[in-house]
């Protein structure tokens, strides 16, 4: 009965919306009240931002409204009093609609966010008296108000339910113009964009916005980027081998951008290849024995990478293989009557095998079996044969489709005394089919075509390349309006252009050497919703930023052009290697087969690669990259770079013969095998390297002899000074270099180069101390005869300081021990080849010779024994005859200053004074020898 209305009313919301950071409303007040009151609800993606001011109608007194860092601060200031803050809320900027009511009345100011209230005592000089007008969201032009003018943009977002002390405020009255002012407000709807709605932001990276843009924070994703797109991490252990870096565990990510994520694994970089190891959960012996009668519960494998992970690793890899090792005590691998399996493992697609390391899938046979040296003939495996006695089978298995083993199963261990146990060891994956996937461009007009690149809203291009052409087209890819193009515009330009709708955009990369140098480059562009980025080695990357609001999506529908264009213009001419687009690789090598003017692979990777070869590595090219020979070196390794130390003993000694080079036979008679060596070991010149490190002087560090008594000796004098002696005429006396007055027998580690070319020699030493001095006794080392390390009893033709550091030899550390080609420490702890060294005494492999506990501390190294004893009688003998040479020395020096006046220095005379004193002495026991100090 009566008026009813089947519905209920509710008000009408009118929301605002502040379009930009100079927009603002102005609302008049009620003048003359003793408080202020203000409420509203207001939504934003800014963390900051001017929400209220207004000032006092008597007084300069200003009340302030921010958002500062998502919290709400409201401010009340008066000049000549601390301004009185209050704080509420938290993470305000997410977009919700949350209700904000400020008062001011009697001695308190307080502010109340979303029903949690914040309040603080003040003192005013005056009566508090509401403002004419209250400014929202910003502030006019050139106003002077409180909290306008300031670094403080104006607020960008919404605001509804807005009320001046206890009055409403009608939004629609204000767009009439019957109320207020306002300028750049869209009234009637909030015009508030969710950019993370959806999220562009990749790979779990979190989504943040502001008015007019999004951002993701990547931080703990493993990838980089304006969206998260872009891998941190290499995509491969070869990847790393050719940046130089040594063995260690790395993150790879095989698919680079795509879904996949990076997996750790461990780079095990040889000198001719580079395994990828993934670890698992059992790498220690697990033994299998039944109790009660039931069978043991496998062991289930967990792998450091995802079974997804782990299947890109292996497509990716040439080769994979994976050890078993399996131990038996009277159980077997598969019954004998019937030859029933009752063994067996399970690969990754959880199907059982039943075969073994070294045999073919289906059949049942160890790799013994294959090869006829099982304990009992009678079996294809020693654990087939049920023996008493323990006994094992080492097995490989290779086929990469069942790999990596999950499970391994032995149920044969439930009768008497039977045991098993097994170990199974990391999964191995040698090469990088995509690394080095590559095809050679012949001509301008060729190229290769691909299915059509699919990147709407992300996208990225990496390869390599390598010309001497000016210019050319790598990547081409076009649509009705859009297109994405890569290429070499000018000799030192690489240029990425593409088209979404909103123009053409181009980033361009400048070199301050050209490209077009026949060496590898790498090339990376990226381009998503937020900006384009374009980087070239390791030149600075390039960026352009996408208009906002625009088109986001690229639309292809033609084929993609590797090397050329729709047209056939401007075709690249060179190679491309690692082609990948969105992570994925294409094979270049496999279409390159069956394209005219375009070959698979391509030569000549030295020119980029060669510098990784170092200390006198030589660079030598494969079909898929390089590898060092370091032959020519003192060094070892995959980069020539692992140090080849040696500890040598009292009275130890190395010889290296530079007639082991020769083919002739002792059997020819001496002065014609002379002649030939004088033929064929005459040097001009020559470069000489080592490394030392020892406590004991005098010490005779290197010793090259010839037949004709020519030599160059290095040796420590007995005040430690190093001197290198040149004797290039038998019949004139050597030329001596004295390097100062520095004691290099104090336990550090010291490096020495001496480069020889005819009469100038250059010394170099620990890296920064050069000199050059003029030979006087000749300009050829004639027919040279051998290298000597260490305990010389009688060099021929030595001067008498060379002959005493002969006899008292050298104990401690050498390492790259070079002279020309001859690497004799090498040759003796590493032999290869027809090289014949002599080794006398202890000498042993030695650790780093750096690695020292500092100045005259012992030699502790870690060391594997050549020759020569060991053991309680080699200590006793060693601490003997180091007794007896501190007694002969002692001795020695005695019987040198006796016979040369000299006396002890006073005791105020310099630590120089002393040394020069002791040099002099040396000096004088020769004093026809030219001696040049540096």
């Amino acid at each position: 009965m009566g008026n009813v209305s089947f519905s209920c009313s509710h008000p009408q919301t009118v929301p605002v919306t502040f379009l930009s950071s100079r927009s603002y409303l102005a609302l008049p007040g009620t003048v003359g009240e003793d408080k202020v009151s203000v409420t509203f609800q207001f939504r934003t993606w800014n963390r900051a931002g001017l929400l209220l001011t207004t000032q006092f109608q008597h007084g300069p007194v200003a009340l302030v409204l921010v958002l500062n860092d998502g919290k709400l601060r409201l401010s009340l200031s008066q000049p000549g009093h601390t301004a009185r803050d209050v704080t509420a809320g938290a993470g305000l900027s997410d977009g919700q609609w949350h209700s904000v009511s400020l008062s001011l009345k009697g001695n308190y100011l307080s502010v109340m966010v979303d029903g949690e209230a914040a309040s603080v005592a003040h003192s005013l000089r005056g009566q508090i008296d509401s403002g004419d007008t209250y400014y929202l969201g910003g502030c006019p032009d050139h106003s002077s108000g409180p909290g306008c003018g300031g670094p403080l943009a104006g607020f960008q977002g919404c605001l509804r339910l807005i009320s001046i002390g206890d009055k409403a405020v009608d939004p629609i009255t204000v767009q009439q113009g019957s109320l207020g002012t306002f300028r750049d407000l869209q009234i009637d709807t909030c015009g508030l964009t969710d950019r993370c709605l959806p999220s562009y932001c990749e790979h779990g990276g979190e989504c943040s916005q502001s008015w007019d843009t999004f951002s993701c924070d990547c931080a703990y994703t493993g990838y980089t980027g304006a969206t998260c797109h872009s891998s941190l991490f290499e995509q491969s252990c070869d990847a790393h081998r050719h940046r130089g870096d040594s063995s260690g565990f790395y993150y790879i990510d095989s698919d680079g951008s795509g879904p996949l994520g990076p997996a750790l694994v461990y780079c095990n970089v040889t000198e001719d290849t580079t395994w990828t190891s993934v670890q698992h959960n059992g790498s220690q012996l697990a033994k299998v024995k039944s109790l009660n009668g039931e069978s043991p519960q496998p062991l289930f494998f967990k792998y450091t990478a995802s079974p997804d992970q782990l299947q890109a690793i292996m497509d990716g890899a040439d080769d994979c293989r994976q050890e078993l090792v399996l131990h038996c005590k009277k159980s077997r691998l598969s019954t004998s009557r019937d030859g029933t399996p009752v063994s067996w493992w399970i690969g990754r697609t959880n199907e059982t095998h039943t075969y073994w390391g070294g045999s073919l899938p289906g059949v049942q046979k160890c790799a013994c079996g294959l090869q006829g040296n099982c304990l009992d003939s009678q079996y294809h495996c020693n654990c087939a044969a049920a023996r008493n006695e323990w006994t094992s089978d080492t097995v490989v298995l290779s086929h990469k489709e069942h790999l990596p083993v999950t499970q391994v199963v032995m149920r044969d261990t439930g009768r008497p005394h039977s045991e098993a146990a097994y170990v199974l060891g990391p999964l191995l994956c040698s090469g990088d089919n995509s690394f080095w996937n590559s095809a050679s461009f012949n001509t301008e007009t060729s190229y290769l075509h691909f299915p059509t690149f699919r990147g709407e809203l992300s996208a990225d291009l990496s390869f390599f390349f390598k010309t001497t052409a000016p210019s050319g087209v790598f990547i081409e890819n076009l649509g009705i309006t859009d297109f994405i193009r890569l290429e070499l515009h000018a000799p030192t330009e690489v240029t990425f252009s593409f088209d979404v709708g909103n123009g053409r955009c181009e980033v361009t990369v400048r070199s301050p050497t050209p490209f077009n140098d026949n060496r590898w480059h790498h090339v990376r562009a990226e381009r998503n919703v937020k900006e384009a980025t374009l980087q070239v080695d390791q030149l600075p990357s390039k960026t352009q930023a996408a208009p906002a609001d625009g088109h986001a999506r690229l639309q292809l529908n033609s084929q993609l052009f590797v090397g050329g264009t729709a047209t056939r213009q401007r075709g690249f001419l060179g190679c491309i290697r690692s082609l990948r687009l969105n992570g994925l690789a294409l094979d270049l090598e496999e279409r390159a087969t069956m394209t005219p003017g375009v070959d698979p692979g391509c030569p000549g990777h030295c020119s980029s690669y060669g510098h990784l070869c170092r200390n006198g590595g030589r660079c030598r090219e494969r079909p898929r990259g390089i590898i060092c020979d370091c032959a020519f070196s003192a060094y070892d390794g995959p980069f020539c770079e692992s140090e080849i130390s040696a500890y040598l003993g009292t009275g130890s000694s190395v010889i290296y013969d530079f007639q082991e080079h020769s083919n002739y036979t002792s059997s020819k008679n001496s002065s014609s095998f002379a002649a030939l060596l004088h033929e064929g070991v005459t040097l001009a010149g020559e470069v000489a390297t080592l490394s030392f490190r020892t406590t004991g002087t005098p010490s005779l560090l290197l010793y090259v002899s010839s037949f004709h008594e020519e030599y160059l000796s290095v040796i420590l004098a007995p005040n430690g000074s190093l001197q290198i002696r040149y004797k290039l005429d038998r019949h004139q006396e050597p030329d001596v270099f004295n390097f100062g007055f520095k004691n290099f027998a104090d336990g550090r580690l010291h490096q020495v180069t001496i480069h020889r070319e005819e009469v100038v020699v250059s010394v170099e030493v620990d890296q920064s101390a050069r000199r050059q001095v003029v030979l006087s006794s000749g300009a050829e080392f004639n027919a040279v005869k051998s290298l000597m390390l260490g305990t010389i009893l009688e060099p021929p033709g030595a001067d008498p300081d060379t002959l005493r550091a002969g006899v008292r030899g050298f104990t401690g550390c050498l390492s790259a021990v070079r002279f020309g080609p001859a690497a004799p420490l090498k040759a003796a702890l590493r032999p290869s080849g027809p090289v014949v060294v002599t080794v006398r005494g202890h000498v042993a492999t030695a650790s780093r010779c750096a690695e020292s506990a500092g100045p005259g501390a012992p030699a502790r190294e870690a060391t594997r024994p050549l020759a020569g004893g060991a053991g309680v009688i080699a200590v006793v003998v060693f601490v003997l005859l180091c007794l007896t040479a501190i007694a002969a020395r002692i001795y020695q020096q005695r019987w040198l200053y006796q016979k040369n006046g000299s006396t002890v220095p006073p005791a105020g005379d310099s630590a120089e004074t002393a040394l020069k004193s002791e040099v002099n002495v040396q000096s004088s026991v020769s004093e026809s020898q030219r001696e040049y100090f540096f």
